[in-house]
């Protein structure tokens, strides 16, 4: 005969389908911030574009720390090292990841873009061969190698007809920094003691400043239109203070297998949305090029993922 779950499992199973609803609605806005910038940057040059972002919406993301009592208790006392790893993680991140992605953006199409940024996983792989003396199993390694080929096959046939050298050259540039920014972002992350939001408003307050300052260097000062100030202030208010928000809250609920496996639904929703609104039509090899390298990607990160917990 079937029983009827008590109040605090059913509480529990509710408090759980309401997290999963919100990283999947995270992983959503995250991946409308390709299509939503690709229209900016008709407007808005890219390094001002990006420093705009990332400034609003890192203002949001202090003001909410300042205004919790345990979140400023945390800030107190932290180590000249603490400070540092936080300034170097904010450039990295945002000032030089986020800066070459609005940038790429600019010369390469969004699901191409997207495609080479999620190549991260299998480059940290590599790089924390050196780095932590991390060293993959056979079955990663034969990951990263099929995750290749499907790279290959996007870009099949490799004469790179009609496509910026320029903007793989950003592209790669960001995928390096993405890669580093997620081997600093671990060792930051490591002893669990400060909240994730505490990280997240220091470092990207950190990387918008630089943003600010190397916009005013190099690009011209352009007014904008009351549509292009949408576009930031809706990057900055919903795809990053409420995004970043509610993906802190939904790590508490979630284990980090369910956040991975959840993450890896951008690359299929980026190539959707690019379909819908941008008109960007994979061919054949394209398709399976993709798949090939979200399945690599997943794989990677559920196995380095479930290592983790297995380890604590």
């Amino acid at each position: 005969m079937a029983t009827l779950d008590s109040p605090v499992q059913q509480d529990s199973r509710r408090t759980r389908i309401i997290a999963i609803i919100q990283a999947l609605f995270v992983t959503t806005l995250w991946s409308s911030s390709f299509i939503i910038i690709k229209f900016g940057l008709g407007e808005i040059p890219p390094i001002t574009y990006a420093a705009l972002r990332y400034a609003f919406g890192s203002l949001i993301l202090v003001i909410l720390i300042v205004g919790q009592k345990e979140m400023r208790s945390e800030l107190r006392n932290r180590s000249k090292r603490w400070w540092s790893a936080l300034v170097f993680y904010g450039i990295i991140y945002i000032a030089i990841t986020q800066g070459t992605q609005f940038l790429g953006l600019l010369y390469l199409p969004a699901i191409t873009f997207s495609l080479i940024l999620n190549m991260t996983p299998l480059l940290v792989l590599l790089l924390a061969i050196p780095w932590i003396g991390e060293k993959p199993s056979r079955l990663e390694f034969g990951l990263v190698i099929f995750g290749i080929i499907g790279v290959i096959l996007y870009f099949f046939p490799l004469d790179f007809a009609g496509v910026s050298i320029l903007g793989l050259v950003i592209a790669f540039v960001s995928l390096f920094a993405n890669a580093m920014s997620s081997i600093v972002g671990r060792a930051v992350n490591r002893r669990r003691d400060t909240s994730p939001l505490i990280i997240t408003g220091i470092m990207m307050s950190v990387g918008s400043v630089f943003l600010l300052a190397f916009s005013l260097m190099i690009e011209p000062l352009t007014p904008l239109s009351p549509v292009s100030w949408l576009n930031i202030l809706w990057l900055a208010f919903v795809n990053t203070a409420l995004a970043f928000t509610l993906w802190s809250r939904s790590q508490r609920v979630l284990r980090a297998i369910d956040m991975t496996l959840i993450n890896s639904t951008m690359m299929p929703q980026i190539v959707i949305l690019s379909i819908i609104f941008l008109g960007e039509f994979p061919e054949y090899l394209d398709w399976i090029g993709i798949a090939i390298l979200v399945f690599s990607v997943t794989v990677v990160q559920y196995i380095q993922t479930k290592r983790t917990n297995n380890s604590q």
